[in-house]
């Protein structure tokens, strides 16, 4: 719960689609209650508390560090944990970590400090805090599960009173490379065939 006056915001990635549909419903199946409540993400900013006056001065801080930002790949492969430190199964960032490490470095130097609890490793939950069965089944399900697509800027969320996490700015990188459209494209592996 937040301190009277105070806001919950974040900054990721966001997972394109068909990819963060699909792995939110997954994590929904799953049975993680949160699943709903939270788009698919690359954390560059924790949940952190601010108050609201504070958000205009962070707001052009990211602008300035997407300004410098470039378009960059990103791939997911596989799954991993932080079992038994953070009840937590995710898929791994396996092309990109590099740059969101630098990301979220830059992100996290302005004038919103937020110390972190674990050194910063890119990843995409797919389970967190749930049952020891279904966090098994989340990991072996989705260890086949490859996606890749070109990464092209971040955002600013906001979690909101009823839990759910919306977008309040997104923050396109300043000098996107020539190339045609960036779609979602996947690496030779497909997605789970149950769904």
């Amino acid at each position: 719960m937040n301190a009277v006056g105070t806001t919950t915001i974040g900054v990721s990635i966001a997972v394109p689609e068909p990819y963060g549909r699909l792995l939110q419903d997954l994590r929904a199946g799953f049975g993680d209650p949160a699943a709903r409540s939270i788009p698919t993400h690359v954390t560059l900013l924790p949940p952190t508390e601010v108050r609201p006056e504070e958000l205009p001065d962070f707001g052009a801080h990211l602008a300035a560090v997407a300004e410098r930002g470039r378009p960059f790949e990103m791939r997911l492969d596989g799954t991993g944990t932080f079992r038994p430190v953070s009840p937590v199964v995710y898929v791994r960032v396996v092309e990109g970590a590099g740059a969101c490490a630098e990301l979220q470095e830059a992100v996290r130097s302005g004038p919103i400090v937020r110390d972190l609890l674990f050194p910063y490793h890119p990843h995409v939950t797919v389970a967190h805090g749930i049952a020891e069965a279904a966090m098994d089944r989340a990991q072996a399900e989705l260890a086949g599960f490859a996606a890749g697509w070109t990464t092209s800027g971040f955002a600013l969320y906001e979690q909101g009173a009823d839990q759910v996490w919306r977008t309040l700015r997104v923050f396109p990188f300043g000098a996107e490379e020539e190339r045609p459209a960036a779609l979602p494209h996947q690496h030779g592996r497909r997605a789970p065939s149950r769904l």
